[in-house]
């Protein structure tokens, strides 16, 4: 299968156009059993050039994504990362609880600037409770530069913090499976089961009869 091409700057150069700035969201953790969701926002100056290399994170390699989210930090001009924790997904649900990430990053990355106003652009489909004016982009993160770059950043912080669970928790195997319901991951949540960071609100968990 032929590669797909990298992300453009094409949103970014039209909003430059109108001298304003492009902001790309992205999450990732969404499907997770345990750890938190992870958003990032990500502002680049006008007229800026791509790191190369940069794509959809999930077609990268965690050695790749670690030289890149370096590069990436260096080359933007604004960084915001949020999240939300697995009791406030339990508590409100994934999709606000990802909105609540989104807002989180957002949030910090527009306090980096000083400019009237600016461009939002989220992955996927339409956040309602977002709480910021925005234009969503399906398959964003394989077409739109800062989408890409903000999922690198989202994934290399999720990716760090579920490694670090891992020393605590060494059964379930985050170091490995991030979070995700692989084998190993299920058979650990039977045989000794749920954490505190456990979504327990998700099946399997929430199959355990436990509540959340």
């Amino acid at each position: 299968m032929a590669r797909r091409p990298a992300p453009s700057l094409e949103r970014e150069a039209a909003t430059w156009a109108e001298r304003r700035l492009l902001v790309g969201v992205d999450e990732v953790g969404r499907g997770p059993l345990a750890g938190p969701v992870v958003a990032a926002a990500a502002v680049f100056p006008a007229r800026s050039t791509p790191v190369p290399g940069v794509r959809d994170s999930k077609t990268l390699s965690a050695p790749q994504r670690l030289v890149l989210a370096a590069a990436l930090r260096h080359a933007a001009l604004a960084v915001g990362l949020g999240a939300a924790s697995c009791h406030e997904i339990d508590r409100l649900n994934i999709r606000v609880a990802t909105a609540l990430a989104m807002r989180r990053a957002l949030r910090r990355a527009l306090r980096q600037l000083d400019v009237p106003s600016c461009t939002i652009v989220v992955d996927g489909l339409p956040v309602p409770e977002l709480g910021y004016r925005h234009e969503s982009l399906i398959d964003g993160d394989a077409l739109c530069y800062s989408i890409a770059a903000a999922g690198i950043l989202a994934k290399t912080v999720r990716d760090r913090l579920m490694v670090q669970l891992a020393r605590r928790h060494p059964r379930y195997d985050w170091d490995r499976n991030m979070g995700y319901g692989t084998p190993g991951h299920l058979a650990a949540i039977v045989c000794h089961g749920p954490t505190p960071h456990h979504r327990r609100s998700f099946a399997p968990v929430s199959q355990l009869g436990l509540g959340v």
